[in-house]
């Protein structure tokens, strides 16, 4: 995942693991559609969500249980899989069953998280904090670094813009690439969070619009949630990607990515 490739790399999956059917299905959906674009595929599923805006929003359906079908996934299809972590001692426990560990970007500055990631010898993927600069995301990278783990990746997911809204700075992808890989997170960079519903909302009416030009400012890879029904799924469904919407849209950004490579 991490070699130089004519084609972008993929992280895609549900947000958050809500069953083993559907998780099954989702990646079985997805490896069809990346094998036939050959584009390099990672699941991504969160074994538990931690950062909710209430205290009745939807966390997860057991760690150990959720890990062991991000583990069947990774088994049965062949790819690698990618869960976030949000403290020290979840690091050892999904490197277990997982290829990445994603550290959240509310989190990333967290030294001990960070180095408890790395040490797992493990993919660290480094989610730039929404308050952060392109230019800071070198010094969590060399924290991954410092700790004798030379995997690692940085994802831009936005930037505050005022209280309710994100937006994408693409000057920050050639700058983060002079640190590590980079990688757009399509979907969360389009939510709308504090809500006054306590529900985060999103516009993924724009998601083509995000990828589209990551994809031309020479991105390493997208980070995409999608779900067969966004609109029910336990986490993050405002600003999903609908699944039947995937094939035709990573279509066209291969079809992008290869004119790119021919200047």
């Amino acid at each position: 995942m991490l070699n130089k490739a004519d084609n972008f790399f993929l992280l895609a999956g549900p947000c958050a693991i809500e069953g083993e059917d559907m998780a099954m299905k989702i990646a079985e959906r997805i490896v069809n559609i990346t094998q036939k674009l050959n584009i390099p595929y990672t699941f991504k599923g969160s074994f538990k969500k931690a950062n909710r805006s209430r205290v009745d929003s939807f966390t997860g359906i057991g760690d150990e249980k959720a890990l062991k079908i991000l583990q069947k996934v990774g088994q049965t299809f062949g790819v690698p899989t990618v869960t976030d972590i949000h403290q020290v001692s979840d690091a050892v426990m999904a490197a277990e069953y997982v290829d990445v560990l994603q550290i959240p970007a509310f989190l990333v500055r967290q030294t001990d998280l960070v180095v408890a990631a790395a040490e797992t010898g493990k993919v660290v993927n480094l989610k730039k904090g929404q308050f952060m600069s392109p230019e800071s995301m070198q010094f969590a990278v060399q924290k991954v670094f410092d700790s004798g783990n030379k995997k690692a990746l940085i994802t831009d997911r936005g930037t505050m813009f005022g209280y309710q809204d994100l937006i994408v700075d693409f000057r920050g992808i050639p700058t983060m690439r002079q640190f590590a890989p980079v990688v757009m997170d399509v979907t969360h960079s389009l939510q709308q969070p504090n809500q006054t519903t306590g529900v985060t909302g999103g516009r993924p009416d724009m998601i083509e619009t995000i990828a589209r030009a990551a994809i031309v400012n020479n991105a390493d890879g997208l980070f995409i949630e999608t779900h067969f029904d966004p609109a029910n799924a336990k986490s993050d469904g405002a600003n999903m990607l609908h699944l039947d919407l995937l094939e035709g849209l990573l279509t066209r950004l291969v079809a992008i990515r290869k004119t790119i490579n021919e200047f």
